[in-house]
């Protein structure tokens, strides 16, 4: 299945090189850009998939007391167009404002099985100057589950959704967003974002659950594969 997708994605190239060039007209000056700013946005189709979602997540101290967390990719999409299907509708019309590429998303199960979690990169034409200030331009709001029939997520979808992380990292123009649930396709009734689901003590059933510590593993391992394609693209570049 990643052979496939991986053919899926690569074949937006020439679209997307276009696309990926453009940044905005008050775009700062390319010795004030991050290292890599600029080449992360040709990633979504330049990269094989096995490394923007890796089949395998680590999270050595991710789960709730710092316990070991191992995730498993189970379900891939094919590269989309930016949309309220896909991404959250504020954060969607926050991106829309700025340009939005595309988005990509895995599902991911952790290694019982019981809980899973879709994670979406959402690349855009922002500037860095722009991506600093874009997480407070959209309400932190849950993101779309992405199902796999067939696996333990067929049943995830909208009322399944417990806990939700969201990144905008200002040195890359991406934005990462998760969401976690129940493989048993139970429904939730409060869903709680992760920072509050983490908070120490605290007794809901998603928190419980670790969900919040779920969400936001899945987050930043994602995030880390991303950065460490971004500074081979860079090395590459330089020779």
């Amino acid at each position: 299945m990643g052979a496939a997708v991986c053919a899926v994605l690569a074949a937006g190239l020439v679209g997307g090189a276009a696309a990926g060039a453009l940044l905005t007209d008050s775009g700062p000056n390319e010795r004030d850009e991050p290292p890599g700013f600029t080449p992360a946005r040709a990633l979504w189709h330049d990269a094989p998939v096995d490394t923007l979602f890796p089949r395998t997540l680590p999270g050595p101290s991710a789960g709730p007391g710092g316990a070991p967390r191992t995730w498993t990719r189970i379900v891939v999409a094919t590269d989309t167009a930016c949309s309220a299907e896909n991404l959250p509708p504020k954060l969607y019309a926050a991106l829309s404002a700025v340009g939005c590429d595309r988005v990509l998303r895995a599902t991911y199960t952790d290694a019982t099985s019981s809980q899973v979690v879709t994670v979406a990169l959402a690349f855009t034409q922002a500037d860095p100057a722009t991506m600093k200030t874009l997480g407070a331009r959209a309400a932190d709001e849950l993101p779309p589950a992405l199902a796999g029939p067939g696996t333990v997520a067929a049943h995830f979808g909208a009322a399944q959704r417990a806990s939700w992380w969201r990144h905008v990292p200002a040195d890359l123009p991406v934005v990462v967003t998760t969401v976690s649930g129940f493989a048993d396709g139970r429904t939730v009734a409060a869903p709680e974002p992760a920072a509050r689901a983490m908070t120490p003590k605290r007794t809901s059933p998603v928190a419980q659950a670790g969900l919040g510590h779920e969400a936001k593993g899945v987050g930043e391992a994602v995030e880390q594969a991303l950065r460490r394609t971004v500074a081979a693209t860079v090395e590459e570049d330089k020779r």
